[in-house]
């Protein structure tokens, strides 16, 4: 708290008028509870998530476990003959026969992942009737405490919930202001097969996830969802009421409290997943015992001293960052009707903070498990078939979830992506090997916690424009490197990145091929679920010398190579890595002033479609930039007026970021405008094209939801602010004219720097900059070009 308050006197000297503003930059709050999942709010410990609805007479709550999925361990050599058809489908390729080309990729495909499961959901009933009055829902992102309070027939009720990650708990305390007036019963319901007991009133459910979950666009078919009671994760939720007045009892499936006046109620869950490797029913946790231990270390504590570890635990996280985007006049109002003005084009610049520090909060409350990553859902799902299986899916999604993870001083919650990365090269090895035909390691579209590495689309039957893309490997590696670039942790580097990026290097320079003049390329090469269109009209997917596969390979190169330098090691692969890079085909410029995707200058069978995988380059990427390469800058910005602006809710992450990259704040902006534009929930039936946007509980909608437009969107607002190199840092490179004032405290570098500053008419007026180890970098604002050389804990200051 200490900390807030420090910001506070800040802020309030330098925004003196703003502080005395209503409306949040913290807290969304509704007047009437959750209908559908997206207005739900929600909570999570990295591990467990809840969605809270905050009904009167029924609260309903959706539960998950980062670790609960279908199936079991995969079977990486599930097609072990795959890599003989890459010749002929080079053959084709050479002969231009791109018809043949897609008809052959079918051959080098193997099974789709595995899905996130929904645990259940968890009912509080309550013996109450009679409308309601003032009532108030709310989640503070600066607590990670969600509460619930309304009056009726004169009594005060109260709620408020958490998911501790100390105490691997999730607590929720119901009060009255009336002694005696706390009734309510607990139930918990499962798609799952599970089983429910009442011992000494506690509630206590076991049960198991689908040995198999197909994809959801696979239809209905009898073998879509598969349970076998020998197979499968297992999952423990054990339930229990502590009240110092109430009377407790049970039915068979419900424990009730009579005539309390305040209660606690302990959630404890715990899954038998024991590892990417393990097989989760004869090899895994005990999930029961686990779920029971947990219980009974909390249960003892006071709530006030459960809230405090929660506090002390979440907030160091959260409130190293904040933001300040200038005077507002925005009104105070409910979170779905600020949504609802803003898409009317009303400023609202505490919504746009608001928004960035959600992303913020969605990251620590949804990745905090090691090797298992937020997934398309960060993990909220109550669907048994989730969209896309609510898996990683790795040719943008799961790396976009990343994107805020560094610059927005979130670094630890990042390990659980590179951990997991470390899991996928280890099945990735055998598909590199035995659908490729090459050393090192790579993974395709998809993946799950089983840490799946082969092209999906069941052995066949999946369309190569997605199902056959084989640069994840590649893509992921840059994550590990980028790690290391914000904490300069070389022992990080050293111990476990170099040996997984030389892994993802070995791949790309074994699977690269010479073209018809010498230089390097993919082949087949897809561009991910983009089509082309060739000079006699026919309509593919597969290709030679994409260039997405070689944007990702340039950037792969480029990294592996430093890495190998700093560690001083590794001289022949580093050699041939350059001799490599040295030899690919170049960009390509078409007759738009495009970017060109395709190796030839083809038209695009969609040229508005949501990937732009061929600006790799340029953001995730840091090979093109407009001082560097300004003829492929513009052509990367050409690309996206073809684009335009109107994609989903993921996409317009990524192209804000991309305009960030092109140093057109102005343009960045306006697309994080229409990231927010309201979306009703998917159960609101509309007669008019819903498209990307924000939800009422902020989820993005790409739509339906999907997380990584939030994490997309926030990691945009950070590289509007700042962008790094590793030797250079440019402070408000991308500022659009509403920003003109403001200021920010704690955005990260690279080269291992902390920035904080203020600004005045889109001018740096006060700057800090700490420095978590030694370094130097250069610093660039407005006209001023400043060296600067500081040891660990350092701190540069400078009043303008």
């Amino acid at each position: 708290m200490k900390k807030y308050l420090v910001v506070l006197v800040f802020l309030s000297i330098l925004f003196p008028d703003d502080l005395c503003l209503a409306q949040s930059t913290n807290t969304l709050w509704y007047k009437q509870p959750a209908q559908y999942f997206e207005e739900s709010l929600v909570l999570g410990n990295g591990k467990v998530g809840a969605s809270v609805f905050g009904g009167v007479t029924t609260d309903q709550i959706y539960l998950n476990d980062a670790t609960l999925w279908s199936g079991e361990p995969v079977d990486a050599n599930m097609n072990p003959e795959a890599y003989k058809n890459i010749p002929a489908i080079r053959e084709a390729l050479k002969n231009e026969d791109y018809k043949l080309a897609d008809q052959l990729q079918r051959k080098i495909q193997g099974k789709f992942s595995e899905s996130y499961a929904p645990l259940g959901t968890l009912f509080l009933e309550f013996d109450q009737k009679g409308d309601p009055q003032n009532y108030r829902r709310e989640l503070n992102i600066s607590e990670a405490i969600s509460r619930v309070s309304y009056e009726l027939n004169g009594v005060k009720y109260t709620r408020e919930y958490f998911i501790s990650y100390p105490d691997q708990m999730m607590v929720i305390k119901l009060t009255s202001s009336k002694t005696g007036a706390l009734n309510f019963g607990v139930k918990f319901e499962s798609q799952l097969r599970n089983k429910v007991l009442i011992v000494d009133n506690e509630l206590n459910v076991n049960g198991y996830a689908p040995m198999h979950a197909e994809p959801n666009y696979r239809g209905n078919g009898p073998k879509a969802v598969v349970f076998d009671e020998n197979r499968g994760t297992r999952f423990s939720t054990l339930v229990r009421i502590k009240s110092a007045d109430g009377i407790l009892s049970a039915t068979d499936s419900v424990v009730k409290l009579s005539g309390g006046t305040e209660a606690l109620v302990f959630v404890s869950i715990a899954t038998s997943f024991n590892g990417f490797d393990k097989n989760p029913a004869t090899e895994g946790y005990n999930a029961e015992f686990l779920a029971s231990e947990q219980l009974q270390k909390a249960f003892p504590k006071s709530f006030d001293a459960l809230k405090k570890a929660h506090l002390d635990d979440y907030q160091k996280y959260f409130g190293r960052v904040s933001l300040n985007l200038g005077k507002t006049t925005a009104p105070n109002l409910p979170t779905d009707e600020r949504l609802r003005r803003y898409a009317l084009g009303k400023e609202d610049k505490n919504l746009e903070v608001l928004y960035f520090q959600f992303g913020r909060y969605l990251l620590i409350s949804s990745s905090r498990t090691p090797g298992v990553p937020a997934n398309l859902q960060g993990i909220w799902n109550p669907h048994m078939r989730p969209p896309w299986s609510s898996n990683y899916t790795t040719n943008i999604n799961a790396e976009e979830n990343y994107w805020l993870a560094e610059n927005t001083n979130l670094s630890e919650f990042h390990m659980p992506l590179l951990g997991f990365i470390k899991n996928a090269a280890t099945t990735g090895k055998i598909t590199a090997k035995t659908f490729y035909g090459v050393n090192g390691w790579t993974v395709c579209h998809n993946s799950d916690i089983w840490a799946m590495s082969n092209p999906v689309g069941d052995f066949g039957s999946g369309d190569p424009n997605w199902a056959n893309w084989n640069m994840a490997g590649a893509w992921l590696s840059t994550h590990l490197w980028e790690h290391y670039q914000f904490t300069r942790d070389t022992k990080f580097l050293k111990d476990d990145a170099y040996e997984l990026m030389k892994g993802a290097a070995q791949f790309c320079l074994e699977w690269l091929i010479e073209d018809q003049k010498g230089e390097l390329i993919t082949s087949p090469s897809t561009s991910p679920e983009n089509k082309f269109i060739t000079p006699d009209g026919y309509q593919g997917s597969t290709l030679y010398g994409g260039t997405a596969d070689l944007a990702m390979i340039r950037e792969c190169f480029m990294q592996t190579i430093k890495a190998s330098e700093i560690l001083n090691e590794d001289v022949k692969f580093r050699n041939k890595l350059e001799l490599a890079l040295n030899k690919l085909h170049p960009y390509q410029i078409g007759k738009k002033g495009n970017l060109q995707e395709w190796y030839y200058d083809w038209e695009d069978a969609e040229p508005q479609h949501r990937h732009q995988s061929h600006l790799f380059g340029l953001f995730p990427g840091n090979h093109i930039t407009p001082s560097t390469t300004p003829e492929l800058a513009d052509a990367c910005r050409k690309t996206l007026e073809i684009k335009g602006d109107e994609t989903t809710g993921w996409s317009k992450g990524w192209r804000i970021n991309l305009w960030a990259r092109l140093l057109d704040g102005n343009h960045a902006y306006k697309m994080y405008r229409e990231l927010l534009k309201y979306v009703e929930p998917d159960g609101v039936k509309t007669d008019y094209v819903r498209g990307g946007g924000t939800y009422p509980n902020l989820f993005d909608a790409h739509p339906p939801f999907q997380i990584d437009g939030n994490f997309g969107g926030a990691a945009a607002i950070a590289e509007m602010l700042v962008q790094s190199t590793e030797d250079e840092i440019h402070l408000l490179p991308a500022i659009p004219d509403a920003w003109n004032s403001g200021s920010v405290k704690g955005i990260c570098a690279r080269g291992g720097f902390e920035v904080s500053m203020v600004w005045k008419n889109k001018s740096v007026r006060k700057l800090s900059i700490l420095a978590k180890s030694n370094g130097k970098t250069t610093l660039y604002f407005g006209s001023v070009k400043k060296e600067i050389d500081l040891k660990k804990g350092q701190v540069f200051e400078l009043n303008l």
